[in-house]
């Protein structure tokens, strides 16, 4: 079962994503928050897997919340998967800097939503495509492209700048290895191994660290 914190100022959305919840399997929400403070707060009383954080509320917005939930040593097993109204958010890039694990579109289908939440509980890392070159956009013109790679990335093999190359498009795991004609597994464990190579906290950003390298095409 996977628990769930929903943190969004819009008491409709709030009500909209407890029913899809509600009737799935697997889920269970565990508490809901109006803003900032408020989700941090439940997320300490509750230790959620997944806090769905909204990015603009009240008080201090998702970004600060997200920023502190990461930080807190006490919710190291709790994840944040941002939900964000418009595909060029400038907030958004922000979030990946502060530790999201996830950003998706709140048009996104219901369907993807639930596998976008399971894909951040069971460890793994989901960037919209849409959203990803926004970010990367984004996070160039803010902070420009560092002359050298990754200090690390030396270490990668060619199938691993390959697989972090496709984690910068946006694909999943299971993408990667329809793409590239190998298992699930197969992807998994490359995109593993490159992350702990270059020391990536999570697929977010490993899409930064292959920008900067230019292993990421804009």
């Amino acid at each position: 079962m996977i628990s769930v914190l929903l943190a969004d100022d819009q008491h409709l959305v709030r009500i909209g994503l407890r029913a899809l919840f509600e009737a799935s399997d697997g889920f269970a929400i565990v508490a809901e928050a109006a803003d900032g403070l408020a989700a941090v707060a439940e997320a300490r009383r509750t230790g959620p897997d997944v806090v769905l954080m909204d990015i603009r509320m009240p008080g201090i917005d998702g970004l600060e919340a997200t920023r502190r939930i990461v930080a807190d040593p006490a919710l190291s097993g709790t994840r944040v998967l941002v939900l964000t109204t418009f595909e060029h958010d400038e907030y958004v890039f922000t979030a990946l800097r502060s530790g999201a694990s996830g950003f998706l579109l709140k048009n996104t289908s219901p369907p993807a939503l639930l596998d976008a939440v399971r894909t951040v509980a069971d460890g793994g890392a989901l960037l919209a495509p849409s959203v990803t070159r926004t970010l990367i956009r984004e996070f160039t013109a803010a902070a420009p492209r560092s002359p050298d790679p990754h200090p690390e990335v030396s270490r990668l093999t060619d199938r691993e700048r390959e697989i972090v190359a496709l984690v910068a498009e946006g694909l999943s795991n299971h993408e990667i290895a329809d793409r590239l004609r190998v298992s699930p597994a197969t992807a998994r464990t490359h995109v593993s191994r490159a992350m702990t190579k270059l020391g990536a906290r999570d697929r977010a950003q490993l899409v930064v660290f292959a920008y900067r390298s230019g292993l990421g095409r804009l």
